[in-house]
């Protein structure tokens, strides 16, 4: 199996030629093909070589206005594949057929394929970084080439087909110094080249700022988090500005566009050819498109697929995303980005007279209502616009959009932390508890 190879398999028109002439009124093939190479390092060595692949295919057919869904992975024939979505659509209530009509689409591949050997090396580069400074430490490490092709056709002559080359990394360093055990992760999500040197690079610097335990500050004190942890704050963004929570009333933004919602420093937007996420089309085949959420604080739009499209009286942003092969098209983001500011980390961390610094967490739990309050893992206290060392059994709570509303100043060091593009950031006053050392 290949997954570039795709567009010249036949299933998919099989499936909606048979569908047709079973009786459904239309049908709509989604494929996918993966291929991943990932390599292990395991105690500061190599540990495993793997190839991993995987083939999908979702078949779904309306029949008397019912739709039926069915999936099947690997081999499969299409006779048994429309029967099965046939029977399932009795199951199932009338809808309208929400489908995209005749575009023919083939886009270059996104990203570049990198030999085994070059995972490898970069692997071994980032451990040696590591360990000429601390031979104490034990690395574990993954470095991973992803290729996955997409491929949807429907029975109203939509056919779009895309590859999609993603380089992931990720390292952890565990370091024990009697009792005190600390664990610093770090990892980069590109396409076509990977910077061991740089991801070495910033879990030395975590090492550096932990040599000395100290004591967490208590009370309300302004929080700087990485663009590592920042992370945490955009999931409730991301659910408020979902057009599905709009038509529920459960987004506090539902009534608010061309408003305020967060301090003028912010502004949010989705960009189809930026990032290791790109992707030029959603699965429902509608393009995907530059969209501005939220302008220097004011918010501008929402995001949606076809179905939520209509009940808001727009048109799908091209945000029709599936979470599995066996899921419906639900609205999704498929990169989220933060505008950066200009400063550098080091310049965010000497505007704190006395505050804290946010690298990893522990659960935290905020859904669309924006309250969380999160365990650090991995945080360091500053004094003076100096980090004197790492705090431990800390807490940190307060809400998204409260949080989002105080914050101070963006850095220039955005990143890629899954989808989304954050830089750190300093958000004024939250609620600090802590035991001291």
């Amino acid at each position: 199996m290949g997954s570039e190879n795709l567009s010249q398999d036949t299933l998919a028109e099989q499936l909606l030629e048979l569908a047709i002439k079973s009786g459904a009124e239309a049908a709509e093939v989604y494929q996918s093909r993966s291929l991943s190479r990932p390599v292990f390092f395991e105690a500061n060595r190599l540990k495993q070589l793997e190839t991993n692949q995987a083939e999908g295919t979702a078949l779904r057919l309306w029949r008397n206005g019912c739709p039926g869904l069915t999936v099947a992975y690997g081999s499969v024939t299409a006779a048994a594949m429309v029967e099965r979505a046939l029977s399932l659509s009795q199951l199932n209530q009338p809808e309208p057929v929400e489908l995209n009509s005749k575009s023919q689409s083939s886009y270059p591949n996104l990203g570049e394929d990198v030999p085994i050997e070059v995972l490898v090396s970069w692997g071994s580069e980032a451990i040696a970084l590591i360990r000429d400074a601390y031979p104490d430490v034990l690395c574990t490490a993954e470095w991973e080439c992803d290729v996955e092709t997409t491929r949807l056709v429907n029975t109203k002559g939509l056919d779009c087909y895309y590859t999609d080359t993603t380089l992931n990394s990720y390292v952890e360093a565990e370091w024990v110094r009697g009792d005190d055990f600390l664990s610093v992760a770090d990892g980069q999500t590109q396409r076509g080249d990977l910077h061991p040197e740089k991801v070495a690079n910033q879990i030395l610097q975590r090492l550096i700022w932990a040599k000395k335990n100290v004591s967490p500050p208590n009370g309300r004190v302004p929080v700087l988090f990485t663009s590592k942890a920042a992370d945490m704050l955009w999931g409730t963004v991301q659910a408020a500005l979902n057009g599905k929570r709009v038509l529920e009333k459960t987004s506090p933004w539902a009534d608010r566009i061309g408003k305020p919602v967060m301090a003028p420093t912010l502004t949010l937007y989705q960009d189809p050819v930026a990032g290791p996420y790109s992707c030029p089309f959603d699965d429902e085949g509608t393009p995907t498109q530059l969209l501005v959420f939220i302008q220097n604080g004011v918010l501008q739009n929402f995001y949606g697929d076809r179905t939520i499209g209509h009940q808001l009286g727009t048109l799908s942003t091209g945000n029709g995303f599936r979470p599995d092969l066996g899921s419906y098209p639900t609205p999704g983001l498929f990169n989220f980005l933060i505008e950066p500011g200009s400063a550098s980390l080091q310049d965010l961390i000497q505007k704190l007279d006395n505050g804290l610094i946010v690298d990893q967490m522990l659960g935290g739990g905020n859904g669309i209502s924006g309250d969380f309050s999160i365990n650090i893992d991995l945080g360091y206290r500053v004094q003076k616009g100096q980090v004197i060392g790492r705090v431990k059994d800390t807490m940190v709570a307060g809400n998204v959009y409260t949080a989002l509303k105080q914050v101070v100043l963006l850095g220039g060091d955005a990143d890629w932390n899954g989808s989304c593009y954050t830089p750190s950031l300093i958000v004024d006053g939250l609620s600090t508890t802590g035991r001291k050392t």
